[in-house]
């Protein structure tokens, strides 16, 4: 495959209706106006038993109602501004040089860089007590975070979070919680940036940053490929009326290929105008954006300078909204 190009793989059109009542939202603006408008929530997560991953889901911002959202969102991004974005690039980086130093003939990205570098270090930042073994817990975590584990990885998770909250500095619960939910959010969502940019980018001129990659990378291959609100009132979009109760899958890998937006939306151009929604927009944008990017940037970076592509067949976890590799391979040159 060309460094320049990737194929599509979502149709971009209006609001299409499913067998459930629902709507698929596929167009730049239409996602957009959803991802803004105040009657448009998130599915909120009813909690449970203290330590325990219900409990976790409850409490974080990322699934709180729209009386919870901003003081639990407050205390992500008054955690967030305490770290250096430029910090994390390099503390990654770092990292990724000692893994490249002992790997042999190839190296697993997934494995050894994409799921571990970033958490680690950002583990460390949050003043976790032991960041290697923070990785394996958080990764447990978040394979049921979202609806739809099974009961054999829901009590995985209950676990895990247990061993996080041991390992976590003194604070309230919803300070440890959100502090946890941090590092939650960031496990596939920056391993699969890392292992798409590891795909498409390793053959890409040195002239061309390493910035400008991952926001092409996030707009035509983001590991995020959708998101889910419901309208709470009656509401019209993309010219179709919307009922009130009805659930609305915003599909951010359609939307970041609009030819509204984007001109020849399937060519892979690094430092186009426009910006892609993979981080979302409005109040529930992800807080952390700067910082998942510096991580992945980390990488990135040590990989283009000290690692060639392969040709080996990629596959991806099954998961309904994210695409993450589960084995990518790189040659150590």
């Amino acid at each position: 495959m060309s460094w320049s190009t990737i194929a599509a793989t979502a149709p971009c059109g209006p609001p299409v209706p499913d067998v459930e009542g629902g709507w698929s939202v596929t167009l730049h603006a239409d996602v957009t106006a959803v991802l803004t408008h105040p009657d448009c929530v998130v599915p909120t997560a009813p909690g449970g038993p203290p330590g325990t991953l219900a409990w976790l889901r409850g409490a974080v911002s990322r699934f709180s109602d729209r009386e919870h959202h901003p003081a639990r969102r407050a205390v992500g991004v008054a955690v967030l501004a305490k770290l250096d974005p430029d910090e994390l690039r390099t503390a990654a980086g770092r990292l990724t040089e000692d893994e490249i130093d002992r790997a042999g003939g190839r190296l697993d990205v997934m494995a050894r860089l994409a799921r571990r570098v970033p958490l680690e270090v950002l583990a460390a930042r949050l003043g976790l007590a032991d960041p290697t073994a923070a990785v394996p817990a958080v990764a447990a975590v978040a394979a049921a975070y979202h609806p739809g584990a099974t009961p054999a990885a829901v009590a995985r998770a209950d676990r895990a979070v247990g061993t996080l909250l041991a390992m976590s500095p003194p604070a309230s619960p919803e300070v440890t919680a959100n502090r946890l939910g941090l590092l939650v959010q960031a496990c596939d969502a920056t391993a699969g940036l890392i292992g798409a940019a590891a795909r498409h980018v390793l053959p890409a001129p040195a002239s061309v940053s390493t910035g400008d990659l991952l926001a092409e990378v996030l707009r035509l291959d983001p590991p995020v490929r959708a998101t889910r609100r419901v309208a709470t009132v009656a509401l019209r979009l993309g010219g179709w009326e919307i009922d009130a109760g009805a659930a609305l899958l915003l599909r951010f890998d359609a939307a970041n290929r609009d030819p509204a937006v984007f001109a020849e939306p399937d060519r892979f151009a690094p430092g186009r105008p426009g910006r892609a929604l993979t981080f979302g927009a409005g109040p529930r944008g992800c807080p952390g954006e700067r910082h998942a990017l510096a991580l992945a940037a980390g990488v990135v970076d040590v990989l283009r300078r000290r690692c060639r592509a392969t040709d080996a067949e990629i596959r991806h976890d099954p998961h309904p909204t994210l695409r993450v590799p589960t084995r990518l391979e790189v040659i150590p040159r």
